[in-house]
């Protein structure tokens, strides 16, 4: 298929940025939590089912610096096993993985069977971070929009589910969420010098983005636009489409009742507590 043609395969999708949906009034804390704990029970139930079926689950996570990809990731997994659904945030590739296969590195974290696997940035940082600030060649740029449309379509093919989200937020509040990284101690690991960098590039990220999606919003793994300017609406509503995407049944096991403890047959006898190392107990 031409270059020409897949750009005429892909579905519409609505722009980055749009303001729709972005300036509702902030969702209130009290329904947030309560909503966010009963979608958290569908997760252990889609992911006993996804345990039972052998189901193999791709979710990627995308979107500009400070889009809230983070928050939703750990919401998703907060209550599950990460035996089960685990976190693949790969760092910097290395020298040995440069010279391999793009797709190499990436391959190696899919899923067995009975397996989700949460991609916090993923083979799309070639479309995305290497574009824009000149760490790739415009020939692997080009290369890597050809082929990623056939590399999904190989991963769904195979049996993979894989489903794609993009996290977008407005210049305005991806500004917001900047000055509170850099006032707050324990957030200022989150704004990297390649995170100041991009500050001053949004149109070029965003030119980025708008042509990545004209090749890969593909039919089968389409791209998902979350509006992300109210972190708790961005969560409850990945969340929830999350589990639609997947049909699943309650496989979750029933009430457990403990046995009574048995009765100790011997005197065994402890050494003495003072042989041991405590923590000394501050508070």
């Amino acid at each position: 298929m031409s270059e020409k043609e897949q750009k005429a395969e892909q579905p519409s999708v609505a722009a980055e940025d749009s303001p729709t949906a972005l300036h509702k009034k902030r969702l209130p804390k009290k329904f947030y939590e309560k909503e966010l704990a009963r979608l958290q029970i569908e997760l252990v139930k889609l992911q006993e089912w996804i345990k039972h079926e052998g189901l193999r689950v791709v979710v990627i996570f995308e979107g500009r610096d400070a889009a809230g990809k983070g928050g939703v990731i750990k919401r998703i997994t907060e209550r599950l096993n990460p035996r089960v659904v685990r976190v693949v945030a790969l760092g910097v590739p290395t020298e040995k993985e440069k010279t391999q296969w793009y797709f190499q590195r990436y391959v190696a974290h899919l899923p067995a069977a009975g397996e989700m696997a949460l991609f916090d940035r993923s083979w799309y940082n070639r479309a995305g971070v290497e574009r824009v600030m000149g760490f790739c060649s415009d020939e692997e740029y080009w290369e890597f929009l050809r082929s990623a449309p056939n590399f999904e379509r190989m991963l769904v093919r195979s049996g993979i589910i894989l489903i794609k989200y993009w996290f977008s937020v407005s210049q305005e509040e991806q500004e917001k969420r900047f000055q509170a990284r850099a006032e707050d101690p324990t957030k200022r690991w989150k704004l990297s010098p390649m995170d100041i960098k991009a500050r001053a590039m949004w149109e070029e990220y965003s030119r980025a983005k708008d042509e990545m999606f004209a090749y890969t919003d593909i039919k089968q793994s389409p791209w998902w636009v979350v509006n992300s300017d109210d972190k708790r609406r961005a969560r409850l509503n990945t969340i929830h489409h999350l589990l639609s995407m997947i049909p699943y049944e309650d496989m979750t096991p029933g009430l457990i009742e403990l046995p009574p403890r048995p009765v100790p047959r011997h005197r065994y006898v402890r050494p003495p507590m003072e042989y041991q190392n405590f923590v000394p107990e501050v508070y």
